[in-house]
């Protein structure tokens, strides 16, 4: 399973968060701690919001702690608002376009987990991507699509709700197919405005996922950066954390239940 680092607040470098801290990303990617895997060496990805209303992005299939670039860029490039990944990968190919975060519009997107039996229901899952979003597809990721899905379902008017919809359409295919294997999500997703982040296990056992307030910023991880563990709140499983800026941050549910019921 990959690892990632999101943050919203005031402007700072991504050193701050991606390679400086005890248990930073870099340190993560090459030993992680609340993972399947312990080395995630499969690429990695950083994406920030400046000057523009779309977000940059640098990816690239090198392991993080072997790519100098990722290292300069952090050190330079500051920013209120970015996420940062390290993937270990779970069947697609390992490229580029397969590495996150993506990005579509103003909104950027980043994912840890599968989809069960995705190589025998790609096809099914990629039926749900809208003709308007499917130009965007690059890659052959289980996430990109799931991303997609979601900008099929509304994600302009109701981010919560379209991740919801797209998970419980999923949930259902798998379903029919008799995929035994669980859908596991935890992901973050932001407009340049807002940060969300999602965790969701259709076998209640998801992939962790903390965050934390440190002064005015919001910062929400695969794994604690340092060993404050009292200092993190996990998001619970079915649960979404909302931030809006000077509104603070609410955690609310993920309505995905109506197929759990079913």
């Amino acid at each position: 399973m990959c690892r990632w680092v999101a943050y919203a607040g005031p402007p700072i470098f991504l050193s701050d968060l991606v390679t400086d801290p005890e248990h930073s990303l870099i340190a993560q990617s090459l030993g992680a701690e609340e993972a399947k895997v312990e080395v995630n060496g499969d690429g990695f990805g950083i994406g920030w919001y400046g000057e523009r209303t779309e977000p940059g992005l640098y990816r690239e299939i090198l392991p993080a702690w072997s790519d100098d670039n990722l290292r300069h860029l952090a050190r330079q490039v500051r920013s209120r608002l970015f996420f940062a990944h390290v993937r270990a990968a779970t069947g697609t190919a390992t490229s580029r376009a397969n590495c996150h975060p993506f990005a579509n519009g103003r909104w950027l997107f980043m994912h840890n987990g599968q989809i069960g039996g995705y190589a025998g229901l790609r096809r099914t899952i990629e039926a749900m991507i809208g003709d308007a979003h499917y130009g965007a597809r690059a890659g052959t990721k289980d996430s990109e699509a799931l991303f997609l899905i979601a900008h099929s379902r509304g994600l302009d008017r109701d981010p919560v709700g379209a991740v919801a919809s797209t998970l419980r359409d999923v949930v259902a295919a798998m379903r029919v197919a008799r995929v035994e294997a669980p859908l596991r999500v935890t992901a973050a997703l932001s407009d340049g405005q807002r940060l969300f982040a999602f965790r969701y296990a259709s076998d209640r056992r998801p992939p962790s996922l903390y965050w934390r307030r440190d002064g005015g910023a919001i910062q929400v991880v695969s794994e604690p950066l340092d060993r404050r563990r009292e200092a993190w709140n996990a998001v619970p499983d079915g649960h979404a954390l909302v931030c809006c800026g000077a509104g603070g941050c609410d955690v609310v549910p993920l309505a995905v239940e109506a197929v759990e019921a079913a």
